[in-house]
């Protein structure tokens, strides 16, 4: 039989998470900690704090590979159900949309490399290909970002006429077009070169300009524009 584990509400007040947080503030907190709040609880044999550390165990102990893991993954550890793992996944999404969205919006673009590393930050943890849309104005600030389609970047996904109609919606004089790989390879396959030459072409008649199509990885990232290709 497993030894029955002291639940964490017997600990002493300092080495309990929640009152450590509210007494020292989260910063003072480890990785495992901050999980074990999420979860709230364990179970018989396992402290929240115990799971916790199994589900970054799950994750090699780094929060970008917990990013990459699936709810069915997480829920293969005992003493964590599907509510958990949703818990879990939902905190990831916030932590990785505050480090996307805090810096590309209201933000001038002024060269492939600084949007291409918002983007490697909203899209990292994909495990398929996403395809994004930024829309700028005339001071090439950005109005807004949309993901248009998930799953690859076929011209029934990314169609062009979605786009441009969310582009005059968006009142854009000019967009981004941005697709992850998530293999790493940064090489444009010919269905990225045909799409982006479509998506222009189509772009003119309305007097929006593609500026850029970029293509995002672990690896870094590749400019058609840097590349001469637009």
């Amino acid at each position: 039989m497993h030894p029955v584990k002291i639940p964490i509400k017997d600990w002493l007040e300092d080495d309990r998470p929640r009152e450590k947080l509210r007494n020292k503030g989260p910063e003072s907190l480890s990785h495992s900690e901050l999980i074990a709040i999420l979860l709230q609880n364990g179970t018989r044999q396992k402290s929240a704090l115990d799971l916790a550390k199994e589900i970054l165990q799950l994750g090699k102990n780094n929060l970008n590979e917990l990013g990459r893991v699936s709810i069915k993954d997480l829920m293969k550890i005992n003493g964590i159900g599907e509510a958990k793992a949703i818990t879990i996944a939902a905190a990831l999404e916030l932590g990785r949309r505050r480090q996307a969205g805090e810096k590309l919006e209201k933000t001038v673009i002024t060269n492939s490399a600084g949007i291409a590393r918002h983007l490697q930050a909203l899209l990292k943890d994909n495990k398929q290909e996403v395809f994004v849309v930024v829309f700028l104005n005339r001071g090439n600030k950005i109005k807004h970002t949309e993901i248009i389609s998930k799953g690859g970047i076929t011209g029934t996904i990314a169609d062009p006429r979605i786009i441009l109609k969310k582009a005059l919606d968006e009142e854009a004089v000019s967009i981004i077009l941005c697709h992850n790989h998530p293999s790493g390879s940064l090489r444009p396959s010919k269905a990225d070169e045909r799409l982006t030459s479509k998506i222009k072409e189509a772009a003119l008649f309305f007097d929006i300009r593609v500026i850029d199509h970029i293509i995002v990885s672990d690896e870094g990232y590749f400019s058609f524009s840097e590349e001469g290709l637009l």
